[in-house]
C-alpha cells in the first residue's frame, strides 16, 4: 500500500477537479445561433401593395397599421436559431403615436410661416421634446418584440437619451440662432459676406466634426438599453472607432470622384475640338454626371451600412449573450446596385424584393453565442412579475420611429 501511494500527492486530484470543473460548468450551455431571414419577394409584394394603395386612399393615415403589419411579416420571418421573432404592437396604439408626431411636426411648418420668432420658438420646443419621444419609441418596439415566448425591454434612462442627442444639438441649434439673428432679409446683400459666411458654415462644419462623437453616443445609449431575460447589453465600442469609420468612409468616397475626374479630363478635350457633336457631348456629360452619383451613393452608402453594422454588433453583448457581425460592403454594394436599377426599371415595384434581399443579406452576417441555459430564461421569466413602469410612455403614446 505504501509503495502504490508514495508518488501520489492527496493534494493534486481534488485541485484539478476543482480548476475543470467550473470551466465545464460555463461552457456547457455555450452555443453559436444562426440568424436567417426567411421571407420571400412575392409573399411580401402582396403585402406591400396593399399597404401602398390603402395609405394613398387614406391620404397617409394608412401608415402606421401598414408599418405594423410590414413589421409582423419581417419579424415572423426572423429565425435565431430556427425560432422565429414576433411583433405584438397594436397599429391603434401606434395610430395615436403617428398622430402625436404629425401634429408636432405640422405646427413647426406652420408656425415658421407667420414669423421667424414662432418658427424658433417652434424648433426649441420640437428639439426639447424629441429625444423623450424618441426613448418611448424604443421602449414600445422593444416591448411589443419577443423570441420563444419572451419580451425585450428598453432599460435606458430619460436623462441618457438627452444627453447622447447633444453633440448633434448644440451645432444644430447654434445654426438656427445664427441665421436668426444675423441673415439678411429676402432678396437683400448681407454687409459682412466674411461674417455671414462663417455663421452659415462654420456650425455646419462643426456639426460634422461632431456628427462621429453624436453617433458613437446615440449607439451607446440604443444598444445599452436592450434588455431579454435578465441580460442587458452593453456597447463597448470606442468613440475614436466611430471616427475612423467616417475617415475611412470619406476615403471611400473619393474613388467615384476621381472617376468622374478622369472621364471628364477626357471628354472635355474631344468636346472643345469639335470631334463630338454639342447633343452628344451634353448627353455624355449627363452620363457621366449621374453614373459618378450613383457610384457615389452605391459606394458611399454599401461600404458605410457595412461596417457601421459590423462595428456596434460586433461590440454588443451581455453576460450570456455576445453579437457578432461580418457583413460584406463589397456584397451589400452589389446588392444596392442590382435593387437601384431594378427598381427604376420597374418603375419602383422591385422596392419589396429589395427589401427581402437586403435583409437576407444583413441578417445571414450576423450570429449570437448564448453561453447560458435559455430555458432557464424562460421559466424565470414566467415565475417572475414583470415590471412594465418604464415602458407606460411608450405604450401609451405608440410611437414607433424605428430601431
Amino acid at each position: 500500500m505504501t509503495t502504490l501511494t508514495a508518488g501520489i500527492s492527496p493534494v493534486r486530484a481534488p485541485a484539478f477537479a476543482h480548476s475543470v470543473l467550473p470551466d465545464l460548468a460555463t461552457t456547457r450551455f455555450k452555443r453559436r445561433l444562426d440568424i436567417e431571414f426567411s421571407g420571400s419577394g412575392s409573399e411580401y409584394f402582396r403585402i406591400w401593395i396593399v399597404n401602398l394603395l390603402l395609405t394613398v386612399v387614406t391620404l397617409g393615415l394608412y401608415l402606421p397599421f401598414a408599418k405594423a403589419r410590414r413589421l409582423s411579416y419581417f419579424y415572423a420571418n426572423t429565425l435565431i436559431d430556427g425560432q422565429a421573432l414576433a411583433f405584438h404592437g397594436n397599429p391603434w396604439r401606434m395610430f395615436r403615436g403617428f398622430l402625436l408626431l404629425a401634429l408636432l411636426m405640422l405646427a413647426y411648418g406652420v408656425a415658421g410661416r407667420f414669423s421667424p420668432v414662432a418658427g424658433l420658438i417652434a424648433f426649441g420646443l420640437l428639439c426639447a421634446v424629441w429625444p423623450a419621444l424618441w426613448r418611448a419609441g424604443l421602449q414600445f418596439r422593444l416591448s411589443n418584440t419577443s423570441w420563444r415566448g419572451l419580451p425585450f425591454s428598453f432599460r435606458g434612462d430619460l436623462a441618457g437619451a438627452y444627453r447622447c442627442m447633444l453633440p448633434t444639438y448644440l451645432p444644430a441649434m447654434l445654426m438656427v440662432v445664427c441665421q436668426f439673428l444675423w441673415a439678411p432679409a429676402p432678396g437683400a446683400q448681407p454687409e459682412d459676406p466674411a461674417f455671414y459666411a462663417l455663421i452659415t458654415f462654420g456650425p455646419l462644419l462643426l456639426l460634422f466634426g461632431l456628427l462621429p462623437w453624436g453617433l458613437a453616443l446615440i449607439k451607446r445609449y440604443q444598444h445599452g438599453g436592450y434588455v431579454y431575460a435578465d441580460q442587458q447589453a452593453t456597447l463597448s465600442a470606442s468613440i475614436g472607432s466611430f471616427y475612423s469609420l467616417a475617415m475611412k468612409g470619406l476615403l471611400v468616397t473619393l474613388v467615384p470622384v476621381a472617376l468622374a475626374g478622369v472621364g471628364a479630363a477626357v471628354l472635355i478635350p474631344l468636346i472643345k475640338s469639335g470631334a463630338l457633336g454639342q447633343t452628344a457631348a451634353i448627353m455624355l456629360l449627363a452620363g457621366l454626371g449621374l453614373l459618378a452619383y450613383l457610384l457615389l451613393l452605391v459606394i458611399m452608402m454599401s461600404y458605410f451600412s457595412a461596417r457601421m453594422q459590423n462595428l456596434v454588433w460586433c461590440k454588443t453583448g451581455s453576460a450570456a449573450l455576445q453579437f457578432d457581425s461580418q457583413l460584406s460592403a463589397r456584397s451589400l454594394g452589389w446588392l444596392n446596385l442590382k435593387n437601384w436599377v431594378l427598381t427604376a426599371i420597374t418603375l419602383g415595384l422591385y422596392r419589396p424584393f429589395a427589401a427581402i434581399n437586403t435583409t437576407q443579406l444583413r441578417l445571414s452576417a450576423m450570429k449570437v453565442t448564448v453561453d447560458a441555459d435559455m430555458d432557464e430564461w424562460v421559466t424565470q421569466a414566467g415565475a417572475a412579475q414583470q415590471d412594465a413602469a418604464g415602458e407606460a410612455a411608450g405604450d401609451f403614446f405608440g410611437i414607433d420611429m424605428g430601431l
